[in-house]
């Protein structure tokens, strides 16, 4: 049996399916993922991207952090890929009970999906560091510089810094979730930020997908392996009708 019709006969089986995704879910959405030979991590900054997106340099450099988040994380008008338009069909159906997504667009709730886990936070939320005061990602685009609140404080956007801890809340709910899945589908991650990595160790089925364009060190321990593109193998399930 090819391995795309395994994946098929598996997906037809599952009634508690959660997907873990990363970067290379939004790249078919035209974001650039982060370690790529042409992603953000390749590029040329005055400081390293790792570092820009550090709570240290946010503190130290807020003006410096804007202008790298605003041009190269705050996308506001990307619209979902065909795998973000599948999963949300999926979770309509009944069949996929959540994603747990290390990105930070908002593009499976934007494609309509409904149980999300986000291990690191979104753009789309945002607070006063002073007096918590929420603010969209909309409203914090629209600002220039440094965006500040009326009470005079920076604003932060709700996203998981280097140096900052991912959300007990969160966690917890994306632990229980792989923990009780029948099928854990991983998808465009390399499964090398860590603790978002670290997360499959709680899954205890026997039916582990991996879909990413190169290897990744779980690879040995998964019981299918698609080394494809999300877009093309979503294709090849013949999901690419599915509309919002």
């Amino acid at each position: 049996m090819q391995p795309i019709d395994t994946l098929k006969q598996m997906v037809q089986n599952s009634t508690n399916m959660v997907f873990f995704g990363g970067a290379g879910v939004s790249t078919e959405s035209g974001i650039p993922d982060f370690r790529s030979a042409d992603g953000l991590y390749a590029q040329k900054w005055p400081y390293p991207p790792e570092e820009i997106l550090s709570h240290q340099f946010f503190t130290a450099h807020p003006d410096l952090f804007y202008q790298f988040y605003r041009e190269k994380m705050l996308v506001l008008s990307a619209q979902p890929s065909l795998p973000h338009r599948a999963l949300a069909a999926w979770e309509r159906q009944g069949k996929l009970k959540a994603v747990v997504t290390q990105n930070i667009d908002g593009l499976h709730q934007k494609a309509g999906s409904k149980q999300v886990f986000e291990l690191h936070g979104s753009i789309h939320q945002n607070h006063c560091q002073r007096c918590g005061r929420s603010y969209t990602g909309r409203q914090v685009a629209a600002m220039s510089g440094v965006p500040h609140c009326a009470c005079g404080g920076i604003i932060k956007p709700n996203v998981v810094l280097y140096g900052e801890p991912l959300s007990d809340e969160v966690v917890t709910g994306a632990v229980r979730a792989i923990a009780a899945a029948d099928l854990l589908m991983v998808g465009g991650t390399s499964l090398t930020v860590y603790p978002a990595a670290g997360l499959l160790q709680y899954y205890r089925g026997h039916q582990l997908v991996l879909i990413n364009r190169s290897a990744t060190a779980a690879d040995s321990r998964a019981d299918l392996v698609l080394h494809q593109n999300l877009g093309d193998v979503f294709t090849a399930l013949g999901m690419e009708d599915i509309s919002l």
